[in-house]
């Protein structure tokens, strides 16, 4: 059987081929949005309902998920969790209205999505003791990949064989992959200690709460993760449709543009920032705050010339430098988190910092629907993603507050 230190490669490979997954069956809502809402006759409100309803069901399980994590088997966790959302992405193809698809698409394969994140990041941490930036970097480009595919592969299956096709596809292919997580997948390594594989000395949920309120820099890094989920739910909803109704574009190219260029940018970012994190943070442990404060601020004018921008290839620059600052930051996302927060909380504290910032988040993708349908699509499109600039600036004060006040006295030595 692998060591620990050689099986940590493999772990992470399943882990972001999980979350390939992951990203690539929520992203597909958004580019066969506007297929979706020809046939069902939907408005523009109720196709952001939907997507908020999604976002409101992962904030509201993934607490759940994260103290399960930090007691039960998070191999099986991620393994079930895996299967169910796969099976509900396969089955949100048969959906016939709204509340179809906000049963399926929102409550059933959001439910499942929730308790991935929890228990994977905390085995990825587990794993990764001196490379964790690296691993938790290479993890989060999954999502870069499995939504610049998705942009493509979903446009392309939905022109060809309908919306509904796009579902079944990805949901099978999540299916099988659950198979090979049921004989490869392994829990975190003895040297963990093995009370918490036995379930024993786990910490309740209360006193989580408390070490995390009692944590400025915790709170300040909910609070800088928050504006980027609240960008991000937004413009993975609705960026394909914005472009698609702004330069009259198919929907493969503008599914695959609105998601290729910004994610392939993230890619190239997270990636850097994780090589070079692990690098500076020994002889500089504020480093993470500095490139996360520094990201935020220069993505928002990206974020408000996309809006504001009326040409395209103008428009794809924008969403490229937006998502290379994204990337940036969330390079470190978990790992900030992980630097003042003890490892015996850890799971249970990414669950309730991701159900804080996705309940914050899931708001954004319903208020761009009502804007279109107050304002009209172009200008309320220009309105909201003027909004989305604002909150990047208002989580790059959290981090730089983090920096200069309280993050030498929460730091966490391992």
């Amino acid at each position: 059987m692998k060591t620990a230190k050689n099986y940590k490669w493999e772990l992470l490979a399943l882990l972001s081929a999980a979350f390939f997954f992951h990203q690539a069956d929520r992203a597909i809502f958004g580019v066969v949005l506007s297929s979706i809402k020809g046939e069902l006759g939907l408005t523009d409100g109720q196709l952001g309902l939907i997507g908020t309803s999604l976002f409101a069901t992962l904030a509201v399980m993934v607490p759940v998920a994260g103290f399960l994590g930090d007691r039960l088997s998070r191999k099986w966790i991620i393994t079930c969790s895996l299967l169910f959302w796969s099976a509900a992405t396969a089955v949100t193809g048969v959906a016939r209205g709204l509340l179809s698809l906000i049963l399926f698409r929102s409550v059933a394969t959001g439910g499942g999505e929730s308790f991935y994140a929890p228990s994977a990041y905390s085995l990825v941490a587990a794993y990764h003791k001196t490379t964790r930036s690296l691993a938790l970097s290479v993890h989060q480009a999954a999502l870069y990949i499995g939504v610049m595919s998705s942009g493509f592969l979903a446009g392309w299956v939905a022109e060809t064989w309908g919306w509904r096709s796009a579902f079944y596809v990805f949901g099978a292919a999540g299916l099988l992959l659950g198979l090979v997580f049921v004989f490869r997948l392994r829990d975190a390594p003895q040297t963990e200690g093995r009370s918490e594989a036995a379930g024993m000395d786990r910490p309740g949920f209360g006193e989580v709460l408390r070490v995390l309120v009692r944590t400025p820099s915790a709170l300040l890094a909910t609070t800088g993760f928050c504006a980027v989920v609240f960008v991000n739910n937004a413009y993975v909803v609705w960026a394909p449709a914005f472009v698609q109704h702004k330069f009259s574009l198919t929907l493969t190219q503008a599914g695959g543009g609105a998601m290729f260029y910004h994610h392939a940018a993230a890619f190239a970012a997270i990636m850097l920032g994780g090589i070079i994190t692990d690098r500076v943070v020994p002889a500089c442990p504020s480093f993470r705050l500095r490139l996360q404060g520094v990201a935020l601020l220069l993505g928002a004018p990206m974020i408000y010339w996309l809006g504001m921008t009326g040409q395209l290839g103008a428009t794809w620059v924008a969403m490229a430098a937006f998502g290379f600052f994204r990337g940036l930051f969330e390079a470190n996302t978990h790992a900030s988190l992980f630097d003042v927060v003890p490892p015996r909380y850890r799971a249970t504290a990414v669950g309730l910092m991701t159900m804080t910032a996705f309940l914050l988040g899931s708001v954004s993708p319903w208020m761009m629907g009502r804007l279109c349908d107050v304002y009209g699509k172009a200008h309320g499109m220009t309105v909201g993603f003027t909004v989305l600039a604002a909150a990047y600036v208002v989580g790059a004060a959290a981090i730089f507050c983090s920096l200069l006040f309280t993050f030498k006295q929460d730091r966490v030595v391992e």
